[in-house]
């Protein structure tokens, strides 16, 4: 397969725009911003504030708001979504866009934060919806019920916090992530049109009809083995997957993107990443391929490539 030119046909349903305006518009009835208090974390070069901002129909969503201590005036903003498994952790985890300079909102996982890390402190109140027990299967028979549905909801109005947040530029905010998070930041490009830009490795939830079927290890696998067991129960959990797949938030996609990924990545294929850079909207766009890497991708080494692209993109 020549990577370059992956352009799978993505079984889109004729109904994907108006799911999602009808989704946003209905969490977006109540203000983005709940609670915002300011947190003691013995760093002396960063501020810290917990926040709490209203996600999926009006959920409480906990953040983590830091910038660079003793900055009063307006900054760029990068919301960061984590990786699946994860929860928002610990203040001083994730420092690498506040010591850049950025205003950074962290975004915790509802109900996940029980694989790595340090946890997480968001809920999901949305229990006993069909589908298996994990947070890939959750109400997958159905779009409205899914689990996905709630957290890229969530997603979109973390920017829509930190947009709310004192100090923040409105109009320069990018959505960043890894695996899991790559996925969320993908969908907020599709989503928010006015993104000032995405970076985004090994996406998550890309090109995920044939995901399914190729992941060795991780995430999607979880989904073959619900339907390893709910055979008669596919065709619904494909129809669902098509309301949150990657590659179609992709294609309505206009900010400037940066994405990564690595060449033997067994559990976010990488023919799912270049499905999604390949039909992606916006014209400024690259992609950077790590032929010997698998999940990692290329590390630090990467980060260090991410921080100079987006400068040159939130300085102006």
């Amino acid at each position: 397969m020549r990577l370059e030119q992956y352009l799978p046909e993505i079984d889109e349903p004729h109904d994907f725009d108006a799911f999602w305006q009808s989704t946003l518009e209905d969490s977006r009835a109540k203000p983005p911003l709940i609670d915002v208090r300011p947190m003691q974390t013995d760093l002396a070069l960063v501020d810290c504030w917990d926040v709490t901002f209203a996600g999926f129909g009006g959920d409480p969503i906990r953040a983590w708001y830091l910038r660079p201590s003793g900055v009063d005036s307006p900054l760029p903003a990068v919301v960061e979504f984590v990786g699946y498994g994860r929860g928002r952790g610990l203040p001083h985890e994730r420092l690498t866009w506040v010591v850049a300079g950025y205003a950074h909102l962290l975004m915790d996982v509802r109900g996940q934060g029980d694989l790595f890390g340090n946890g997480g402190d968001t809920p999901d109140p949305h229990p006993g919806t069909p589908g298996g027990h994990r947070p890939t299967t959750m109400g997958i028979l159905s779009p409205e019920t899914y689990y996905y549905r709630r957290l890229i909801t969530d997603a979109v109005r973390a920017v829509d916090a930190v947009r709310a947040l004192p100090g923040v530029y409105p109009a320069r905010v990018a959505a960043v992530g890894n695996s899991q998070g790559g996925g969320l930041a993908l969908a907020v490009a599709g989503l928010v049109p006015d993104l000032a830009a995405l970076v985004t490795t090994a996406p998550f939830m890309c090109d995920v009809q044939r995901a399914i079927e190729t992941a060795q290890f991780g995430a999607y696998t979880e989904i073959a083995s619900y339907l390893g067991v709910n055979r008669l129960s596919e065709a619904a959990v494909r129809r669902t997957l098509s309301y949150v797949d990657g590659v179609s938030f992709a294609r309505r996609a206009s900010a400037p993107a940066h994405f990564g990924v690595g060449l033997r990545d067994t559990t976010c294929p990488p023919s799912t990443a270049y499905a999604a850079y390949n039909h992606y909207g916006g014209t400024d766009r690259e992609i950077h391929a790590y032929p010997f890497n698998n999940h990692e991708n290329g590390d630090a080494l990467h980060v260090r490539l991410q921080l100079g692209w987006l400068r040159a993109r939130l300085s102006a």
